[in-house]
């Protein structure tokens, strides 16, 4: 089984506004650079796309650490899904689940793999963060379209 190092990230100009995800696949000195964005979206369901984009991405099955600044999309896969699915999609506050069908589909892209899962700083300088934050956010402003004169970034 191959081992794949991943870092993903999510970005969002305005919450809710344009939003953009990258992801950075290593594996035995290759790299893979992948991004995309939407025109109105969160942040958290960039985070959420990085992460499922990024193990959809792989071809066979993997051994995975994957990086993420996000406490939510780690602590969700790790700690929160399954009792989301035992109360029926409901939280702790007895609501639904926001961004379900997100959840479900990272679910069903990390069931292939054996993936470990990690919580890195964001903003702190670590290179590999700070290049799928710069993918992220790529995606977010080619998501909002060409800026608009008089409306200079």
């Amino acid at each position: 089984m191959k081992t794949v190092t991943i870092y993903t990230d999510g970005a969002c100009s305005g919450n809710p506004g344009p939003g953009g995800w990258g992801c950075l696949l290593l594996y035995n000195g290759h790299e893979k650079e992948i991004y995309g964005g939407e025109a109105a979206t969160t942040n958290n369901r960039m985070e959420l796309t990085a992460a499922i984009a990024a193990l959809e991405a792989l071809k066979t099955p993997c051994r995975v650490a994957l990086y993420t600044d996000s406490v939510y999309v780690r602590n969700g896969i790790m700690y929160w899904l399954a009792g989301w699915k035992k109360q029926g999609w409901k939280n702790s506050a007895k609501k639904p689940v926001k961004n379900r069908e997100l959840w479900q589909k990272l679910e069903a892209a990390q069931a292939r793999h054996n993936v470990v899962w990690h919580w890195v700083k964001g903003h702190s300088g670590q290179r590999e963060n700070e290049r799928v934050d710069a993918l992220a956010r790529k995606g977010a402003q080619e998501a909002a379209g060409p800026a608009k004169p008089g409306n200079a970034p």
